[in-house]
Parts: structure tokens; sequence; C-alpha cells
């Protein structure tokens, strides 16, 4: 992927696979700009400036082909790889993390889950048993997963994404409180961040009314 597109643009990127992938299902070939900004919440042009960033896709007067569209922005995504997940953190939000069931038709497989609990240590989790955390560097080195998902308390986040760059991790999905800062890609979900933005959306309608 060309590193000066925009992260705001990538960022929109699943935005378009997910309704694409729907159009598909529904047996929808074929899908304009116009459809594809009212269904998103963007303006035609947002749309074709954001394709453009990666060869446009589309012809003039026929629109976007779903399916190739859906499979080119796939490959721009990575997602016809496989990656590797290890989650730390077994607590309430790393269980419902791994058995979320979307994750794996995309490409996503969680191969190990670890916690320092030990009342945890040994109880399972969908297809997992939760390991220790020092079983975790051996661990590593077996399955070489890809990417290391945090559901940590804070205090312990940074000292574990560095211990996770070390053993070879190639990005760290944060669901901590606190920002990461690693030599690795790090994406942070913050959920409380999209629920804010709801209330912003509901009181401005609110005032409206």
């Amino acid at each position: 992927m060309d590193k000066n597109v925009p992260l705001v643009v990538v960022r929109r990127l699943p935005r378009y696979y997910r309704y694409l992938s729907d159009l598909e299902e529904m047996g929808i070939e074929r899908v304009s700009s116009q459809v594809l900004s009212k269904k998103l919440g963007f303006t035609a042009s947002q749309v074709r400036q954001d394709l453009n960033c990666f060869g446009g896709f589309g012809q003039q007067g026929y629109g976007y082909n779903v399916k190739m569209l859906r499979d080119e922005i796939s490959k721009i995504l990575g997602l016809d790889k496989c990656y590797k997940i290890v989650i730390i953190g077994a607590g309430n939000l790393g269980r419902a993390i791994l058995n979320y069931p979307g994750f794996t038709k995309r490409g996503f497989r969680f191969v190990g889950i670890f916690d320092q609990d030990e009342s945890l240590i040994g109880k399972s989790v969908g297809d997992l048993t939760i390991k220790g955390m020092d079983e975790l560097e051996v661990f590593c080195e077996e399955e070489k997963p890809d990417i290391g998902a945090l559901a940590i308390p804070k205090g312990t986040t940074d000292e574990v994404a560095k211990k996770l760059e070390a053993l070879g991790i190639k990005g760290i999905w944060n669901f901590s409180h606190i920002e990461v800062t690693s030599a690795v890609p790090v994406e942070t979900v913050h959920l409380s961040d999209s629920l804010m933005t709801l209330a912003y959306r509901i009181s401005e309608e609110e005032e409206e009314e």
C-alpha cells in the first residue's frame, strides 16, 4: 500500500469492504459512487477520491464492479492473508474479543490467550485454554503470532507491548485506556470514544428539535 495515502482514507476502507460484502451476498453486481455515498454517509466525490488513492477501479457510466472492488479492497487491507492473534488478558473484554465470530471469516485467527491471574489459567475460552504469562515466550517462538491484542489494565500495557515487540509481534491491537508507544504498528481502540460521539450526535439532534 502507498504510504502516502492519508490514514483517514485507510480507516474508511473497512466500511467500504463491509458494504460491498453485503451487496455481493445479495447478488448485486455493480454499484455507483452515489449509492455508496448514501449508504456510507460520504459524498460521491469523497468516494471517488478515496478509491482513486488506490487506482480508481470504476468506469464512467458503469460505476464499480462489486466483486472486483471488494476483492481489491480486501487485498489493500491485507485480508487475502491469514493473521494469527494472541490475546493478553483473559478478563471479560479478552473473552468477548475471542468469542466474536466475525473475525475468523476476515482472515484473523486467534491462537492463544494469556493472563497472569492464576485463577483463570487452565480454563477454556472457546477452543483455547488460558495460559500463564510465563508461557508466552515459548508460545510465540513456536506459533509466531502476527498480532498481539492487549485487553489488560493500563498499568502494564507498555511493558507487555514491549515484550510482544521483542517476541516478534508485527502489530498491536490495543484495548487498554492509554496510548502505546511501539516500533510496530499500533491500533488503539477506545470504546468510549464512539459512545461519546453518539452522545454528541443525540445532543445535536435534540437541540435542532
